[in-house]
């Protein structure tokens, strides 16, 4: 049931998609030792004779693999594990578009979007030869211990990928780039989460299939639009609004407790600005109460214009420019009140 569901996930991530095809899974019929799922028609990937006489695009063919593997990985999240040769197919209806059809999903992997973010971000720095970043990035991901100094993980980091890059850019491989940062954080005492390992295993596998099927494969020019792309959509004002949408509950929640924070926030300072019984001039006790009401004031409206400017990003309505003008109206609000009562 495990396995169908997977499957089921995986044929909804790539719906519509000409790069893979997932069978449909049966439902009424599956049980708990049964999955019972669409038959489908194509020739095994290792069969590169009958490939090469159907007039395949091996190139395009080679090159799709590896853009469905960093799809899977960067775009869904969701990356089929298993993906050696027996597992993989290939549909030949148009051999110049040709397609990958799966199966068995018995073994699939997630990432935590932290590590999906600094693993994006080391391929880039490693390829771009920034140890130095790289270090910083294994240290802020927790691939090496906190404490770490920088210039020791950098001068491991300079050491194993030095070797790498006295290649053709082609010959490079994503998995054994993996690999020797995987090695760094050993050598720093620390273990790797599964998910990773689970990753570095499947991309070797995806990059000998394919260069198996086209030795000329340049890994490296094939991924790396997939992941500037997700890199620049991860920090865009559209992913920023989708993420305050998901958030737009708890900030409903917290917006019904402002008028009681502030109420209690009011109290504590008129409470702590009442002078001694024996005062007699009660002019700056006055001013102070002044103060705190301009303050108050401030910070209800400047609550109101943020919360607003918050909702409508996170709904999506046009024009954004209005959202980022509420906030920053909220903001000045606030900032405004403070000085003014200071």
């Amino acid at each position: 049931m495990r396995e169908a569901a997977n499957a089921t996930q995986l044929k909804r991530n790539f719906a519509g998609s000409d790069l893979l095809y997932v069978p449909e899974v049966y439902w009424d019929y599956c049980r708990n030792d049964v999955m019972v799922m669409e038959r489908i028609h194509g020739v095994p990937i290792s069969d590169l004779n009958r490939l090469k006489a159907a007039g395949t695009d091996i190139r395009q063919l080679a090159e799709n693999g590896v853009r469905i593997f960093f799809t899977q990985v960067f775009r869904h999240n969701f990356f089929h594990a298993d993906m050696h040769p027996g597992n993989i197919f290939v549909l030949i209806d148009d051999p110049r578009r040709p397609r990958y059809a799966a199966v068995d999903f018995g073994i699939v992997g997630t990432l935590d979007p932290r590590d999906q973010h600094y693993l994006a971000e080391n391929f880039m720095a490693v390829f771009e030869r920034d140890y130095h970043r790289v270090a910083l990035l294994h240290l802020e991901s927790g691939w090496v211990p906190p404490g770490t100094r920088i210039a020791e993980v950098e001068s491991a980091v300079r050491t194993v990928c030095e070797p790498i890059f006295d290649r053709p850019l082609k010959d490079i491989s994503f998995g054994r780039i993996l690999l020797r940062l995987f090695e760094i954080s050993r050598r720093f005492n620390m273990q790797i989460q599964p998910q990773l390992i689970l990753l570095q295993k499947t991309l070797l596998n995806v990059e000998g299939l394919g260069r198996d099927l086209y030795p000329d494969l340049d890994v490296w020019s094939t991924a790396t639009p997939i992941l500037r792309e997700w890199m620049r959509e991860r920090t865009s004002v559209r992913a920023l609004a989708r993420g305050l949408r998901a958030h737009i509950p708890e900030l409903i929640e917290a917006a019904r407790g402002v008028p009681a924070l502030l109420t209690a926030l009011i109290e504590r300072e008129y409470t702590r600005l009442q002078p001694p019984p024996a005062a007699a001039d009660t002019s700056e006790l006055r001013a102070a109460l002044e103060r705190g009401a301009r303050r108050r004031d401030a910070a209800t409206v400047g609550a109101a214009l943020l919360l607003g400017g918050l909702v409508w990003l996170a709904v999506g309505r046009d024009p954004a420019g209005l959202g980022w003008a509420l906030l920053g109206a909220g903001a000045a609000a606030i900032i405004y009140g403070t000085w003014r009562s200071s």
